[in-house]
């Protein structure tokens, strides 16, 4: 991964910082990309203390088509040729049944989780189509795979995120990029913070008497994934902590 462009997005916290730490560890130009651009530059000395050999930071909702495509059509020269692309912005917002749940919570997840991944990935793929060469990484969820209650928009977005990676891999055979798909269980994130709109009493029971997978974790699938040889893809990486069986099933301490 030394010197080549890896454009990684939601990436001031959580996931998306854990997965600019390790391939900065891995000497990769990282162009980096959130709604919180103070919290980008805050990480970027310790991204180039880490080993990252440049950094670009931008104040990206990737909600908003016209500024996605605008900011990807004018990086700078040297920064155009993205080689790995991580679709990592994504959210949940609420736990409620479906028939009594705000609407928008479900706008925000659908707009995130689904058309934000689709308007960056259809402003870079072209480019690696082109050159013969790339690879897009969508961070996906064991969400995708099954409802579970109060929370089926949140697991559609993921389940669409999962069937949009296979219909991009399909599309893209017969060419040299590569599509994987990396669907995490529960991880130790602000995920629930988030989801519960900043209540950190009722995200805390999310992760009680129990080993979450943490950010690095998935970081270390992402670039794992990303590092194969170029004749290999990953399609999919499925991984949750040990005491998670699947969406339902989670054995808590005591």
């Amino acid at each position: 991964m030394k010197g080549k462009v890896v454009f990684v997005t939601g990436a001031s916290a959580g996931i998306g910082a854990a997965t600019a730490m390790e391939f900065a560890r891995h000497g990769a130009k990282l162009v980096l990309c959130a709604r919180r651009l103070d919290r980008l530059q805050a990480m970027e000395a310790g991204l180039r203390d880490a080993g990252a050999a440049d950094i670009f930071n931008m104040n990206l909702d990737v909600r908003d088509r016209e500024a996605v495509q605008a900011a990807l059509s004018n990086l700078p020269e040297g920064w155009r040729s993205i080689d790995v692309l991580v679709n990592n912005a994504g959210l949940s917002r609420g736990l409620t049944k479906f028939y009594l749940d705000d609407i928008e919570n479900w706008e925000e997840m659908i707009d995130t989780n689904v058309k934000g991944l689709l308007y960056v990935t259809r402003a870079i793929v072209p480019g690696m189509v082109e050159r013969n060469h790339g690879h897009v990484i969508n961070l996906g969820s064991i969400a995708g795979y099954m409802a579970y209650a109060n929370g089926g928009v949140y697991c559609a977005s993921k389940a669409a995120e999962r069937v949009i990676t296979d219909g991009l891999r399909i599309d893209v055979n017969g060419t040299a990029v590569r599509v994987t798909s990396i669907d995490p269980g529960m991880v130790e994130t602000d995920f629930s913070k988030v989801r519960f709109r900043g209540d950190e009493e009722r995200a805390a029971k999310t992760y009680e008497n129990v080993d979450p997978l943490q950010p690095e974790d998935v970081a270390d699938a992402i670039v794992w994934a990303a590092t194969r040889p170029l004749h290999v893809c990953v399609q999919t990486v499925l991984l949750t902590p040990v005491a998670q069986a699947n969406a339902f099933v989670l054995t808590r301490r005591g």
